[in-house]
């Protein structure tokens, strides 16, 4: 069965306003909605896409929204798949960076924040749990884990080079066969190409337009975030470290108290977490020309985060037979998706400290330089708050957005105690 577009536009408009909770969610509703309720998808047909989804960098979720739309109706039907999956999302937080510019600073406010970032805590150990127990299956993988983590958090290494040596590393180790019955024949490469140049003048060519005009601000947003849509192996948790190394220490647009909060707000929409991009981006352009700059300045960010994915979609697409037959790829990916594991217990580390102490001075030992909190800076009630939502996260199994209202609610609770 074949639907129409306007089934489409209904059908993926459901899924973008109700997919909350995370990738593992926002698969599960769209298993449930093509082909538990529809006979849109057979279920070898959505595994095989779900496969080549997280081979791809960008959010897996969007991109399987994608591919199914381009399944059943091409590339329109990629499109308004995608996109629906996305602008729920790009919406609401674009009505939470405007009642954060304006009351963000309130006494009140950022107690309720102090609850919203505990809770951040136990989410990102929740997910590095979750990813452990499925990527980390044997004891090279530990140990790319652990390196990844060292690298990282000891040495100062950047994302990109992490998983780059990572992918290296499970690629040139790999010791199966490849799988040779049944390999259908490959698609022609002219429309590789074509669709190749097409996608990559739309994504970059706004992108060296803003270069030229000159405008530097959103010139700088945009290009940034492009090179993060090429390294977003893991979801939006693993290259967080990154784009915070970025965004706060070598541009200093938002603070680390800023970023946080913009993790935790994402965390409450529909949609992609990495839409943490278009806060930030969002949020840097308030701060430097008000309500103007930052919708334009989150229009850039959705652009250069977003548009690869479709990117990447119509073109591996019409190759995921093939590429099914080429298990290499799959060792890489197992390999980064390790990699990811220790940088997400990275950013794990990295929240736990600025949100539980006021103090953390860096202690150097040569190339080795390591974040050492002062014991004597500790916030009790940030402890406090943290211990509370891991109760109700990992005790009491409270979802994602419960808990945050929650927590939210006795952050500001303490404060008028």
């Amino acid at each position: 069965m074949t639907p129409t577009n306007a089934e489409l536009v209904r059908v993926f408009g459901r899924i973008g306003l109700l997919s909350f909770g995370g990738p593992a969610a926002q698969i599960s509703l769209m298993h449930q909605e093509l082909v538990d309720r529809r006979p849109w998808l057979d279920e070898q047909a959505y595994l095989r896409a779900l496969s080549l989804c997280m081979l791809l960098p960008g959010p897996e979720a969007m991109q399987l929204a994608t591919y199914a739309g381009w399944r059943l109706r091409g590339v329109t039907g990629g499109l308004i798949a995608g996109s629906l999956f996305v602008l729920p999302g790009a919406f609401v937080i674009a009505v939470l960076v405007g009642f954060y510019a304006a009351f963000g600073n309130l006494p009140l406010v950022q107690a309720g924040f102090l609850g919203v970032k505990a809770t951040v805590i136990v989410i990102v150990l929740q997910a590095l749990r979750n990813l452990s127990r499925k990527a980390l299956t044997d004891t090279q993988h530990r140990a790319i884990a652990g390196l990844g983590f060292f690298a990282i958090f000891a040495l100062n290494l950047t994302f990109p080079l992490i998983i780059l040596a990572a992918a290296i590393w499970g690629y040139a180790t790999f010791t199966g066969e490849a799988k040779t019955a049944d390999v259908p024949p490959a698609p022609k490469v002219n429309g590789m190409f074509r669709t190749a140049a097409i996608w990559l003048v739309l994504w970059l060519g706004p992108l060296l337009a803003l270069t030229l005009s000159g405008l530097k601000l959103l010139s700088d947003l945009g290009w940034f975030f492009a090179r993060l849509a090429v390294v977003t192996f893991g979801g939006a948790y693993a290259v967080l470290a990154y784009m915070t190394q970025t965004v706060v220490d070598k541009y200093q647009w938002v603070s680390t108290d800023q970023m946080i909060d913009a993790l935790g707000l994402a965390e409450t929409t529909p949609g992609p977490l990495i839409l943490v991009t278009q806060f930030v981006a969002m949020l840097t352009g308030q701060i430097s020309g008000g309500a103007p700059l930052a919708i334009a300045a989150g229009a850039v960010a959705l652009w250069a985060t977003f548009v690869p994915c479709f990117l990447w979609i119509f073109l591996a697409a019409p190759y995921l037979d093939q590429l099914a037959t080429r298990p290499r790829l799959s060792a890489a990916l197992h390999g980064i998706t390790a990699a990811v594991v220790g940088v997400i217990l990275n950013l794990s580390v990295w929240f736990s400290l600025n949100v539980l102490f006021h103090n953390i001075p860096q202690q150097s030992w040569g190339p080795l330089s390591i974040p050492w909190p002062d014991p004597t800076s500790l916030n009790p009630t940030a402890l406090i708050l943290t211990l509370v939502a891991a109760v109700l996260i990992f005790k009491l199994k409270f979802g994602m957005a419960t808990t945050l209202a929650i927590m939210a609610v006795i952050g500001t609770g303490i404060h008028f105690l």
